[in-house]
């Protein structure tokens, strides 16, 4: 057997492998006199061939050594490096026949590294147009290579940004939808929710509000609500609520901002468990407290607007709970209390005004007028709710005027909030009354009836007893 191979196992036949560390570094080494010279192209070419012998004889250390210099040999001719030349030698290294996926890895993160230092400020200078096209090309070659998917990842969100950067937005959402980062096992948590942040947050510009609800059902909850992740889940509410915006969906918008206040609400973390025993929770900071409070604002004003339900009222008594905060943003303490209290508001609110957060205006005339409209039909849904407590039966023009609206407007009202399932109620138009309570069967009264004789001589029978007891004891 020659000296430097592998021989055979009892097992099999084992590859044949040759040691080239004589051979690599003497090409090594005429190459880097070559290119200092100026021949680059000799030097690559020389090098190359190196790496045939490599490839062939199966010895991945010194192939990777050679990939390096072909690599750092075109790198290194600062501050004018041929682009060109450098995607050409890395694609010729990449497709080449059995080629060992360490020299593929070695080749990619060769081009990652210099786009990373491009962005540090301390790489070659590159065009716009060698930028994208060292992007295109380094994610090309990772492609189908699951050895690469983070490497993957961190380029083809690199080409979104560039191609959003020349404005064209359609062509980022779609670069990004390519990539299924939610399967890349080499990525991190924070990574990937980083990434499908990015993917929703293009989707919404895109104006593909579909595919922005999709994607966001991506998001691993747990993941976002581990320690360290305050940004991510900021991030993703934000976006939530531009989308639930879109949809006009009130309540859903009640919960983004009340995990957004929650978020902000929260101090500051201390990476470390030494440092979090030994150090003190800090006080938020004024910007930060005011985004808090912001947020809290928008959680009451889009709850009251939500319709009503038994989330919406177990939600809007849970913030109600927050009395400290609430105390710093007194018209929507106001607001909470009058419509958790069982009486009639009378609309418009005293503080109305007050209530036009931000984000009910944000979005334009159209939704702020829309909030607007829907804020008073949650006050006449809210006053029937009380009527129908208060009265059993009641005339249709008293109750129009308990509530301060016009007689068909109330029937327009109470119709629909009989079709939700909302209230019970049946309108005698000939007679003017309003029945909020369903009449009885005849079985059900003598079943009450049945019920109420039961008490009554359960009681009797109590008395008595009591009777008899006092006078054993005299």
């Amino acid at each position: 057997m020659a000296p430097g191979r592998g021989g055979a196992s009892d097992g099999g036949r084992l590859e044949d492998k040759t040691d080239c560390t004589a051979q690599v570094d003497a090409a090594i080494s005429q190459a880097s006199a070559l290119s200092s010279s100026g021949a680059l192209s000799d030097a690559v070419s020389l090098l190359m061939g190196t790496e045939k012998r490599c490839r062939i004889g199966n010895d991945l250390a010194n192939l990777v050594r050679v990939v390096e210099a072909v690599t750092g040999s075109i790198l290194g001719q600062r501050p004018t490096v041929d682009w060109g030349a450098f995607r050409q030698s890395v694609e010729s290294i990449c497709s080449r026949r059995s080629q060992k996926t360490g020299a593929i890895s070695a080749a990619v993160k060769a081009g990652m590294v210099a786009l990373e230092e491009l962005d540090a400020g301390s790489g070659a200078p590159m065009s716009p147009e060698d930028l994208e096209k060292n992007t295109v090309t380094l994610r090309e070659l990772t492609d189908g290579r699951i050895y690469l998917e983070a490497q993957r990842a961190a380029l083809t969100l690199r080409l979104a940004k560039i191609l959003e950067g020349r404005g064209d937005v359609s062509e980022a959402a779609s670069v990004m939808q390519d990539v299924h980062v939610e399967t890349y096992g080499s990525v991190s948590k924070m990574g990937k929710v980083d990434f499908i942040l990015e993917q929703m947050r293009l989707t919404l510009h895109k104006g593909d509000y579909v595919r922005a609800a999709i994607v966001s059902g991506k998001v691993n909850k747990k993941a976002l609500a581990e320690r360290g992740m305050g940004g991510q889940r900021i991030a993703y509410y934000t976006l939530m609520a531009q989308y639930h915006r879109h949809e006009r969906d009130a309540f859903s918008l009640a919960q983004d901002y009340h995990h957004m206040y929650l978020t902000l609400s929260q101090t500051d973390e201390v990476e470390g468990a030494e440092e979090e025993k030994g150090a003190e929770e800090e006080k938020m900071s004024d910007d930060k407290e005011e985004k808090a409070l912001e947020a809290l604002r928008s959680t009451v004003l889009f709850l009251v607007l939500s319709p009503y339900s038994m989330e919406q009222q177990d939600m809007l008594n849970r913030v109600a709970l927050d009395k400290k905060k609430l105390a710093l943003i007194t018209p929507f303490k106001t607001t909470i209390d009058l419509f958790l209290k069982k009486e009639i508001i009378t609309y418009p609110l005293a503080h109305q005004a007050d209530l036009e957060t931000p984000s009910m205006i944000e979005g334009g005339p159209d939704f702020a007028a829309h909030w607007r409209a829907t804020l008073r039909t949650r006050v006449i849904q809210h006053n029937v709710r009380v009527a129908s407590q208060y009265y059993r039966r009641v005339r249709g023009a008293r109750l129009a005027e308990l509530l301060g609206l016009g007689r068909d407007e109330l029937e327009r009202e109470v119709a629909s909030m009989v079709s939700d399932g909302s209230v019970y109620a049946r309108i005698d138009r000939p007679n003017d009354i309003v029945r909020f309570a369903a009449a009885k069967t005849p079985e059900a009264v003598l079943s009450d009836w049945a019920g109420d004789v039961s008490k009554l001589l359960d009681l009797v029978e109590t008395t008595t007893h009591l009777i008899h007891k006092e006078q054993m004891m005299q």
